[in-house]
């Protein structure tokens, strides 16, 4: 039974089980190594990206270097949804350990699969609402209740995938964990220290083993 101390802090129920649809189809497989490009913004489209295994993040970029983070993936997302309608992807999406991702003909995948376009949507919403939680988060939340926000959020998906809920493994680096939460480096880093001085969490390294989730729970709903 899931700890309801992990229930998703974020719109983000479980989306249709894709991975379960296409199983069994012939389908090309990619394995990618650490901070491998799947695809870059401006590549053309040919097919959307379902990860099996690993770790990804997705950003955007500006003609004078600058990056945004817009999301971290992982086992069950799509990757590549956001340009359905046009011929080039519109963002990066970068593995950030060994990951697997199956390719997924969007033209070839309703010819053979009947539910394809309804589960295709089902997930496009959910992408947009998670987008709108984020847009919430990060514009009402404090730094402090931004990273629990987070911890939290993603200890509910791997939950959902059958892994613990409690010890969380960052691929990602401090410095892209504020990116995405719209917080410097120093910021992350300090709120985590607060966060372990609380009793709340415990940090070593990348690894984050929630030791309070309950009490996380209140501090980002200020009652703490």
């Amino acid at each position: 039974m899931a700890d309801a101390d992990f229930a998703p802090v974020l719109d983000s129920a479980p989306a249709p089980d894709l991975e379960e649809l296409v199983r069994q189809l012939p389908l090309l497989r990619r394995r990618l190594k650490p901070r491998q490009y799947l695809f870059r913004a401006g590549q053309p489209r040919h097919a959307l990206y379902l990860i099996h295994a690993g770790f990804f993040k997705t950003s955007v970029g500006s003609a004078d270097g600058r990056e945004k983070i817009t999301g971290f993936r992982m086992r069950g997302d799509l990757l590549g949804i956001d340009a359905l309608d046009m011929p080039t992807h519109a963002c990066d999406a970068i593995a950030l350990d060994v990951g697997e991702v199956w390719e997924l003909p969007v033209g070839r995948m309703q010819a053979l699969l009947p539910d394809f376009q309804q589960r295709l949507t089902a997930l496009l919403a959910g992408e947009i609402r998670r987008d709108w939680g984020w847009m919430l988060a990060l514009g009402t939340l404090s730094a402090d209740q931004r990273v629990i926000a987070f911890l939290l959020d993603f200890a509910a998906r791997l939950e959902r995938m059958g892994f613990s809920a409690r010890c969380l493994l960052l691929r990602m680096t401090r410095a892209e964990l504020g990116n995405f939460l719209a917080l410097q480096l120093e910021t992350v880093t300090r709120a985590l220290s607060r966060l372990q001085a609380r009793g709340l969490i415990e940090v070593a390294r990348r690894e984050i083993r929630i030791a309070d989730a309950a009490g996380l729970r209140a501090a980002m709903a200020g009652d703490q």
